[in-house]
């Protein structure tokens, strides 16, 4: 299922034991185009401190208390590795992260989530002992090994972390100029793909919101907050609207990838 990341923000985060607090902003990675972590804001109970969420340790959203649960505790949390969101995220930070979780390294794979497809979306059903890293008898150590022997052998490399709150308002400019901003992202539910970029065309016409896949971005410029795609003023003026209330249905992507002539993903 195809969701709108706004639509999560505000959501409370559920620990197995408790709340923890809830989703400010998302971390992507802008290489493979996938969200990597959550940043959640803990409130008074941690002292107001943000922390990082894995998709490993998401469950599915109940949409109706807007709220997200994750499979963790209340002390994992607060014994997990600080985090300056105001600051770029290092390897070193995120192999402390995943090391401390037991989570394996993405970075050295093929894959979008290293030897795995997905994340760990499902929460373990009940009467089943979750994974070591998250039952409390601690991490996975040759996780934690194998996290930091790579994050030392990539200890200059650009993360690619980005939050998609300050890229939401980068200018979008087509082949032959500017139009319009970013106004939000598409993630896939289920390994938290970057499906689609919102453009809000409405600074050229009122009212008007186009889908833009990852794959059709040619440069994205944090210099100068902008984001370069490779076709035209009107191919996207020209592309089917998006309906902000309604997910994209898989007819709806059809359409789209007829109009711009690209190959679906699917």
């Amino acid at each position: 299922m195809l969701r709108n990341l706004k639509d999560l923000q505000g959501y409370a985060l559920r620990t197995t034991d408790g709340d923890v607090g809830s989703i400010k902003d998302f971390y992507f990675d802008d290489d493979r185009w996938v969200v990597r972590y959550l940043i959640v804001e803990t409130g008074s109970w941690l002292q107001s401190r943000k922390v990082l969420i894995s998709p490993h340790a998401i469950g599915r959203p109940d949409e109706a208390a807007h709220v997200l649960p994750v499979s963790t505790t209340r002390e994992q949390v607060r014994n997990s590795p600080d985090i300056d969101t105001d600051k770029p995220v290092s390897r070193q930070h995120e192999a402390d992260y995943l090391g401390y979780y037991g989570y394996a390294p993405y970075w050295d794979s093929v894959g979008i989530w290293g030897a795995g497809a997905l994340p760990g979306m499902m929460l373990p059903e009940a009467g089943m002992a979750p994974p070591a890293a998250l039952s409390g008898v601690g991490v996975l150590e040759t996780e934690r090994a194998l996290a930091a022997e790579q994050a030392a052998q990539h200890a200059d490399d650009d993360p690619h972390l980005r939050s998609c709150k300050d890229v939401t308002g980068y200018h979008i400019k087509a082949q032959d100029g500017e139009i319009g901003h970013v106004q939000g992202f598409i993630v896939d539910e289920a390994d938290w793909a970057i499906r689609y970029l919102v453009i809000d065309t409405s600074n050229w016409w009122a009212g008007h919101q186009v889908l833009v896949a990852p794959g059709w971005i040619q440069e994205v410029s944090w210099a100068e907050n902008t984001v370069s795609v490779n076709m035209t003023r009107a191919a996207i003026e020209s592309a089917p609207e998006w309906d902000p209330t309604l997910p994209p249905d898989r007819a709806q992507e059809t359409e789209i990838y007829r109009h711009y002539d690209r190959t679906g993903y699917w």
